[in-house]
C-alpha cells in the first residue's frame, strides 16, 4: 500500500501538472473563470455537511476539506447532460457506430498502434486483453488523448454529488456513486499534497486518455512504462496497461471472442425471453438454440454463457449478435451494448488499416 500511494501521489503531481500547494491546508485555488456569476458549494448545508463527514472518516483537514468542496462551483449544464434521452426515442447503432468507426479515429488509432507497439504487446502477453481492444476504448474515448475534457473535475463531481437531476430514473443511486467519487479525488488530492482545482476532464468527471475515475485510478492505474510515476494524461503507456489491468478486473477471459453472428428460427424463436437478461450473459449455446437462435459451428462449442444483444437500427431490423463475458466486460466501461460494439470496430477497423 505504501508504494501504491506514493504512485499515486507522482502521478497527480506530474500528470496532472496540478501546481503543488505550499501548505495544502489553507486550501485550493479557485480555478477558470466563468461567463456567469459562480454559484460556489459553500452556500450548500448539505455540502458542508457531507465535508465534514467525508474529513472525519478519511482523517483530513476540515477547514481544507471544507475549503474545497465549498469553493466548487455548481456547472448548470452537466445535470442536463447526465439525463437519459426522452422514452421512446430510436436507437441507431448504424448512427451511433458512424460516430466513431470513422477516418480521423481510425487514422490516429493507426498512428497510435504504430508508436505503441511494444506497450501493447506487453499489456496483451501480461494481462491477456487483445491491442485491437485497447485501441478501440482510446479511441472511443478521447480519439487517444486528443479530446480529454476541459471541465475542472472538482466542479463536475461536485455538481453530480450534490445536484444530480432528480428527473433521472436513477437519480439517488447515481448521486451517491458521485459523492464516492468526490470522496476518492478529494483523498487523493491530499495525499499528493496537489491543488483539486488543477485536474481537467469530462463533465462526468472522468479524466486521461482512457477516463478514468478517481475509483478506477486507485484500483487499476498502473506505471506501465516504468519510470516511477503514473501519468494517464501524458503515458500512452500507462494509459494502455491501465486500461488492460481495468478488464482484466472485470473479468476479462483471454482468448475468447467478444461476440458471435446469430442467425433466427423464426418458427421457434423465444424473443421477448431472450432479450430480458439484457446485455448479461445467462444463456448457454444450448439454451440459445434451443429458443431459436441460430449458431455457427464456433458459437455452437462456446462453453461460457452468452447473451442476445439487440442493437437497433432506427426504423430498419435490428442488429443481432450473441454476447460473450469479454463483450459484457467491456460494458463495465461505460454500460452500454452500442458502446461496447463501437469500442470493438473500432479496434478492428484500425487492426485491418495496419495490416493494409
Amino acid at each position: 500500500m505504501p508504494a501504491r500511494r506514493a504512485a499515486i501521489a507522482l502521478f497527480l503531481i506530474a500528470a496532472c501538472a496540478i501546481p503543488a500547494l505550499a501548505n495544502p491546508k489553507k486550501g485550493p485555488k479557485s480555478g477558470a473563470a466563468h461567463n456567469r456569476p459562480a454559484v460556489y458549494y459553500a452556500s450548500r448545508p448539505e455540502a458542508l455537511e457531507f465535508a465534514d463527514d467525508l474529513a472525519a472518516r478519511r482523517n483530513l483537514d476540515r477547514e481544507w476539506v471544507r475549503q474545497a468542496i465549498g469553493q466548487a462551483q455548481f456547472l448548470p449544464q452537466i445535470p442536463r447532460l447526465m439525463l437519459p434521452p426522452p422514452k421512446g426515442a430510436p436507437k441507431n447503432w448504424r448512427a451511433y457506430r458512424s460516430r466513431f468507426v470513422e477516418p480521423v479515429r481510425i487514422r490516429a488509432g493507426l498512428r497510435f498502434w504504430e508508436e505503441n507497439q511494444a506497450a501493447l504487446e506487453r499489456a496483451e502477453r501480461e494481462y491477456g486483453v487483445p491491442a485491437e481492444i485497447i485501441v478501440g476504448i482510446l479511441g472511443v474515448e478521447t480519439i487517444y488523448g486528443q479530446q480529454m475534457g476541459n471541465f475542472r473535475v472538482m466542479d463536475a463531481l461536485a455538481t453530480l454529488a450534490f445536484d444530480f437531476p432528480s428527473a433521472h430514473p436513477r437519480a439517488a443511486e447515481r448521486a451517491s456513486f458521485f459523492r464516492r467519487e468526490l470522496e476518492q479525488f478529494l483523498s487523493l488530492s491530499d495525499r499528493s499534497n496537489t491543488d483539486p482545482f488543477g485536474p481537467r476532464g469530462s463533465y462526468a468527471g472522468a479524466m486521461g486518455l482512457g477516463q478514468f475515475m478517481p475509483s478506477s485510478w486507485m484500483r487499476y492505474a498502473v506505471d506501465f512504462d516504468g519510470d516511477g510515476r503514473i501519468d494517464l494524461f501524458r503515458s500512452a503507456a500507462d494509459a494502455i496497461g491501465s486500461v488492460a489491468h481495468y478488464f482484466q478486473g472485470h473479468g476479462w477471459v483471454p482468448g475468447m471472442p467478444t461476440h458471435y453472428a446469430v442467425q433466427f428460427d423464426n418458427a421457434r424463436l423465444q424473443l421477448d425471453a431472450l432479450l430480458a437478461p439484457d446485455i448479461l450473459p445467462t444463456f448457454s449455446a444450448a439454451s440459445l438454440q434451443a429458443q431459436g437462435v441460430v449458431l455457427d459451428e464456433a458459437a455452437a462449442r462456446h462453453t461460457g454463457p452468452l447473451a442476445l444483444v439487440e442493437l437497433q437500427n432506427g426504423g430498419d431490423a435490428p442488429t443481432y449478435v450473441a454476447g460473450t463475458e469479454n463483450f459484457y466486460a467491456i460494458t463495465r466501461y461505460n454500460w452500454s451494448s452500442y458502446y461496447a460494439m463501437a469500442v470493438i470496430e473500432l479496434g478492428r477497423e484500425v487492426a485491418a488499416a495496419r495490416a493494409r
